[in-house]
């Protein structure tokens, strides 16, 4: 993908860097148990690797520190988060939690379906990742058009790009 092929945007790509003390056991649980298809890898001096992984479309969601409170008493009943979790869209929430459990994740909450329409699960995963999947129960334009949705843009806030 270039610069050209989507005009107007300054970032192409986000990747998120993890390390794994047990690389394997990381490749393993996210490529192969998740699914996320493995796009490029690559081995350096003094045993350097990397695994690129596909995980489809990536956002990055910004929330403040009540959204995060208000996320972690959804999902879970209880603040667990750490700064940084990630998140899996998935086809079926309950099978790819009890899946991912299957594989060595540790559940942290099961299923719980949240006021935001989504069905939502919470794990501990391989690199000390904190884990979200969540199976979205409607589209993003039935969920926006619902009271309390919708973007900073609808509500009048500055949306400008960076440089922009």
């Amino acid at each position: 993908m270039t610069g050209s092929d989507l005009p107007g945007r300054r970032v192409l790509q986000m990747r998120v860097v993890v390390e794994a003390e047990d690389y394997e056991t990381a490749v393993h649980f996210y490529r192969d148990v998740l699914g996320l298809p493995e796009q490029e890898a690559f081995e350096g001096d003094g045993g350097a690797r990397v695994a690129i992984l596909d995980a489809g479309r990536a956002t990055l969601e910004i929330a403040n520190p009540a959204q995060k409170r208000m996320i972690d008493e959804v999902e879970v009943g209880r603040p667990v988060a750490p700064k940084i979790r990630i998140a899996f869209e998935v086809v079926d929430g309950q099978a790819a939690t009890d899946l991912l459990v299957g594989a060595g994740a540790t559940l942290l909450a099961s299923p719980v379906e949240t006021p935001w329409r989504s069905l939502n699960s919470r794990l501990g995963g391989p690199a000390g990742l904190q884990i979200t999947l969540f199976q979205e129960l409607e589209t993003l334009e039935e969920r926006t058009a619902r009271e309390g949705f919708g973007t900073d843009a609808g509500r009048g806030s500055d949306t400008s790009p960076v440089g922009g």
